[in-house]
């Protein structure tokens, strides 16, 4: 699980003379093992929250806590070690290497860290999970949109992180499997108790989160919780 504040949490940029607020603002509170959706639309702010909590950004103001460690304090050493061990991407561009076939994709994070003991093992039980044994050797080109995605949730989880974040993880696939992957991350969440941030265009599947999000000119006009926080997490 993860905590995250955001406390007056702001993302500005300066555009000739003219100010950009692409976040403005924001205060929120997500406690561990929520499943959030952010919705808005297309410049609403959502990726940008999503990568200030990804520790991809700084913020221009505010404050951003995870775990009650004001990530504003942190080096920038500091900080890709906390994005390492505690946050996994998913990206809607899936971001796979071509060059590798699927279970070295998945193991790819562990280059970047120590690693978690016999990561191959580990690999090969996420791609378990995924339901994607029979493609361990497959490269990326020769998937499907959705189980390029399915790569993409495994690989997010090899280092056993406590907050996954997925922008718009359905955009580039069909209903049916948007559903499936939608599933597949409620199963994340109920059975390990991780806290799963999704940013989304797809009101049905924004509805089958726990909570709903809504942000328009960088600013949080709604936030509604559609089941108890924790809800998902594993009894």
């Amino acid at each position: 699980m993860a905590d995250i504040k955001l406390e007056q949490l702001s993302k500005h940029y300066k555009r000739g003379g003219e100010v950009i607020r692409a976040l403005d603002g924001v205060t929120l509170d997500i406690t561990g093992a929520e499943f959030v959706a952010v919705v808005g639309r297309s410049g609403s702010g959502k990726t940008t929250m999503l990568d200030l909590m990804g520790l991809l950004l700084r913020p221009t103001s505010g404050r951003l806590l995870i775990d009650d460690v004001n990530t504003g304090e942190l080096s920038d050493s500091e900080r890709a070690h906390m994005r390492a061990r505690k946050i996994g991407f998913v990206f809607q561009e899936y971001n796979l290497l071509a060059s590798l076939n699927v279970i070295e994709n998945v193991m790819l994070p562990l280059r970047y860290t120590k690693g978690v003991r016999d990561g191959r093992q580990r690999a090969t039980e996420l791609l378990e999970r995924v339901d994607l044994t029979d493609r361990v050797k497959h490269r990326p080109g020769e998937l499907s949109g959705g189980q390029q995605q399915r790569v993409a949730i495994a690989r997010s989880m090899i280092n056993r992180p406590s907050l996954i974040l997925l922008d718009e993880p359905t955009g580039a696939v069909d209903t049916e499997t948007a559903e499936q992957l939608v599933a597949l991350l409620k199963r994340i969440n109920r059975q390990e108790g991780v806290t799963i941030i999704v940013v989304t265009h797809d009101l049905d599947i924004a509805a089958q989160a726990g909570r709903v999000i809504r942000l328009k000119d960088g600013k949080v006009i709604a936030d509604d919780a559609q089941v108890p926080a924790g809800a998902f997490a594993s009894s």
